[in-house]
């Protein structure tokens, strides 16, 4: 199973600022999104397909600006875990040109004791 999640995106009205550009905030959202469709799309394989992932640090550099109309392009994918943390890149990318460069860390709760559930370093492999 590929690591690399895609889906693209038509930027519409409710994406815009009063700057007429893609809203800063919408790009945080889309962040979220992603992540929980790429969880979605590949939990069933994990030994965690209950637990949920919760957002506790977050990086974005706004490179370029995206406007009504355009199609976005949006790439996520896990890196390799920094202990309890799992490191995640979201990459926006509009007529094939970076836009948007996110890095997130989120940590795995366990559902049943909402604790955070420190994962194996290499259960990326098993995917």
């Amino acid at each position: 199973m590929s690591l690399i999640f895609k889906k693209q995106i038509r930027v519409t009205e409710d994406h815009i600022d009063q700057n007429n550009h893609v809203n800063n905030v919408q790009y945080v959202k889309w962040v979220e999104e992603i992540a929980g469709e790429h969880w979605d799309f590949v939990k069933h394989v994990t030994e965690y397909p209950e637990d949920i992932w919760m957002l506790v640090d977050h990086h974005i550099q706004y490179k370029k600006q995206v406007y009504l109309d355009d199609i976005i392009t949006i790439k996520t994918y896990p890196q390799t875990p920094d202990g309890a943390k799992q490191p995640r890149k979201v990459e926006f990318y509009c007529n094939d040109k970076l836009v948007v460069d996110s890095l997130t860390l989120w940590v795995l709760i366990d559902v049943k004791t909402r604790r955070i559930k420190r994962l194996e370093n290499d259960w990326l492999e098993k995917l």
